[in-house]
């Protein structure tokens, strides 16, 4: 467990100074969203990885047309399920990644969501391609981003 204090220089957020922004919290967030999913999806998403890390490779970043990795927040790696076939083998599991640099960013940019309202959304969007929904998809329905 990291006991020391949050980084000074990640705080600030809309809600509290005090906000939890380590990566024990965002990981406690990131299994509770799960655990939250309705029964029909909660199954399948607990066999998804979770993973977090600061920033997403600047690599990636650039292949997904990005000017600067801090413009991702979260990043789904694997086959969606409305494309998964029992015949295919994996190479690697299903992995939900969210972005804790990116994340505080736009938590302290947007000053109108709590840090946990955040992550949820981030975590469930991400959900969300992996059962099999498009950006454009998920904008029809959630205009959160907007």
């Amino acid at each position: 467990m990291n006991s020391a204090p949050p980084d000074p220089d990640l705080r600030g957020g809309p809600e509290d100074a005090s906000q939890d922004v380590s990566q024990d919290h965002f990981m406690a967030v990131m299994r509770a969203t799960v655990e939250e999913f309705p029964d029909p999806f909660r199954g399948h998403a607990r066999q998804v990885r979770l993973c977090l890390a600061e920033l997403p490779d600047p690599e990636e970043a650039r292949d997904l047309g990005l000017s600067s990795p801090m413009e991702l927040t979260g990043l789904y790696d694997g086959i969606p399920m409305t494309e998964k076939s029992v015949w295919d083998m994996a190479d690697r599991p299903d992995t939900v990644w969210l972005y804790r640099e990116p994340i505080l960013a736009e938590w302290r940019d947007r000053g109108a969501v709590t840090l946990d309202q955040l992550i949820a959304h981030v975590v469930v969007h991400e959900f969300a391609h992996h059962f099999g929904w498009s950006d454009d998809d998920i904008a029809e329905i959630d205009p959160w981003w907007e």
